[in-house]
C-alpha cells in the first residue's frame, strides 16, 4: 500500500493530468478534427463540385 505522502503526490500527478487534459488536450484535439474535416470536405468539393443534383 501507498503511504498518504506518496498518495498525495500521486493524486498532485492526477489533477494535473486532468487539467491538462481538459485544458489543453480536449480543445485542442476537437478543433483540430473539425478543421480537418472541413478541409476534407472543402477538398472533395474541389474536385468532385458541389453537393446536389447536376443543372
Amino acid at each position: 500500500m501507498a503511504t498518504p505522502p506518496e498518495r498525495s503526490a500521486m493524486k498532485g500527478k492526477e489533477t494535473r493530468l486532468f487539467v491538462f487534459l481538459v485544458v489543453c488536450l480536449f480543445p485542442i484535439l476537437s478543433v483540430a478534427l473539425v478543421g480537418g474535416y472541413g478541409f476534407i470536405i472543402w477538398f472533395m468539393q474541389m474536385l468532385l463540385g458541389p453537393p446536389g443534383p447536376p443543372t
